[in-house]
């Protein structure tokens, strides 16, 4: 039976399985494919499957297997890199969305919501129980890619990465059967999924830990290009004060390229006024205030923060890098070298991009260590995670717009060396296409996740079936 066959007998026995409402044929899924944000990943599949319960997904899952056609997997559709959550045809789109449960334990210290959630609507709900969660800085972006790939949070400085503060995963493997993974049952597949990525099982329920936060302090400051120089150096000597010791304090620093920056402020409790853990940026002007210094919600704040990202549907990349060290000359230079290839791009294709610098903190590695663990491999230190966004229109344009970030990374990995370590790290949820970043984990890491792999996929489905992502079959070391 050829691919195209075997799609199309395995999108029929599937609608059998789970009705025509679960189920959508090409051409008309036309709709559920522009759901992925970037329109790098408008493929049209064979068919768009939505199982509503773990008991369904099991059921696609079996046929997938039986007719042996590829897959992919679809949380939320924010990653830009094509075949990640997307498949042309011959292929199956299995889409999460139907699997949007919401609960909270009686003393809401534990939340349960499934991978078809979004973060916005997450906050929102728990936003009555005076807790959160250590979710994404965005609120359309989905459950279930952001905690399998680690999870960078507003309060990830106090509490660790979201990944770390997952209580317990719900798991359809790739023979069909449901299991639970935590700290006491399927422990080491527990340890994979807080970082691992999608090698493993489609997690169908993420039982969360809350955190006991609700109002926060917050401000949006952007500044002139001529200060550029002085935001970044301040940022640098930020994270070697004390004030990038106070747990409760977030950066998030990003520079355009005619040279403004913006920087946000987040102290995760109220404040009449910016807290002195921010004093290394208090001499320079401010050109303009994009939100005032105010105290609001969590849900409020990543609300709040939906006008710093481009969410239309346009062409989208980003990239990921990993800045072993605090050098506040090494962050000037390389704003530099990255600006004036990115003023050159967008003379000639429109495309607008960023520079963001994500400071980590030790704190924020060590909550994963007390956590138990996860496969990232990264000693609490401090250090930055480099991306940028990257929005243009047209096709054509891909190869040059993308051709800055590839040799900003490429110099940043020039100018801090390799080595091992932090310094081959890679943020699995900022990396781009052509990056991998499941050898930067380490040696060791790579070996225990593959064993994990093989104990709970034996006929390794999710290498062989799974369309694309950052899988471990095209990890080699």
């Amino acid at each position: 039976m050829d691919a195209a066959t075997a799609a199309a007998k395995a999108c029929l026995a599937a609608r059998e399985a789970l009705g025509t409402d679960l189920v959508s044929l090409a051409p008309a899924n036309q709709t559920l494919v522009e759901v992925n944000w970037s329109e790098t990943c408008w493929a049209a599949p064979s068919c768009v499957v939505q199982p509503s319960s773990a008991r369904l997904l099991s059921v696609v899952l079996r046929i997938i297997v039986q007719f042996q056609v590829l897959f992919a997997v679809r949380s939320g559709g924010h990653s830009p890199n094509p075949g990640w959550a997307s498949i042309g045809q011959p292929g199956v789109l299995i889409d999460l969305s139907r699997l949007d449960a919401f609960r909270v334990n009686a003393d809401a210290s534990v939340v349960s919501v499934g991978p078809g959630q979004r973060w916005g609507s997450v906050l929102a709900a728990l936003d009555p129980y005076n807790v959160t969660v250590v979710g994404a800085r965005l609120p359309g972006l989905g459950v279930g890619g952001f905690l399998l790939g680690g999870g960078l949070s507003y309060f990830s400085g106090e509490y660790g990465l979201g990944a770390d503060n997952v209580r317990n995963f719900e798991v359809v493997l790739g023979n069909g059967s449901i299991v639970e993974a935590n700290a006491h049952a399927n422990a080491d597949l527990f340890w994979a999924l807080k970082g691992g990525g999608p090698n493993f099982g489609i997690v169908t329920r993420f039982d969360l830990a809350t955190i006991p936060i609700h109002t926060v302090y917050a401000e949006i400051q952007a500044y002139a290009a001529t200060e550029t120089a002085s935001v970044l150096r301040a940022l640098a000597a930020w994270q070697l004060s004390t004030g990038a010791s106070d747990v409760r304090a977030t950066v998030v620093a990003l520079a355009f390229p005619d040279g403004t920056t913006t920087l946000g402020f987040i102290y995760s409790q109220p404040a009449a006024t910016r807290p002195s853990a921010f004093a290394a940026f208090a001499d320079i002007p401010v050109l303009a205030t994009v939100l005032a210094p105010t105290n609001l919600s969590a849900r409020a704040l990543v609300e709040a923060a939906t006008g710093l990202a481009n969410l239309s549907p346009q062409r989208h990349d980003y990239r990921a890098a990993t800045v072993p060290v605090v050098d506040a000359d090494l962050y000037v230079d390389m704003f530099r070298f990255w600006a004036e290839r990115a003023v050159d791009v967008h003379a000639r294709t429109c495309a607008n991009q960023t520079f963001v610098l994500q400071p980590v903190t030790p704190n924020m590695l060590q909550r994963g260590v007390d956590g138990g663990g996860n496969p990232l491999g990264l000693r609490p230190s401090s250090m930055s995670w480099w991306t940028t966004l990257i929005d243009w229109e047209d096709p054509a344009d891909d190869d040059l717009v993308r051709s800055v970030s590839i040799a900003t990374t490429d110099e940043w990995k020039r100018r801090t060396g390799g080595g091992g370590g932090s310094r081959d790290f890679l943020y699995m949820n900022d990396c781009s296409r052509d990056q991998n970043p499941l050898p930067g984990y380490g040696v060791a890491n790579v070996a225990r996740l593959r064993a994990v792999a093989r104990k709970y996929d034996p006929h390794q489905v999710f290498q062989k079936l799974q369309h694309d992502g950052f899988l471990l079959r095209k990890t080699h070391v």
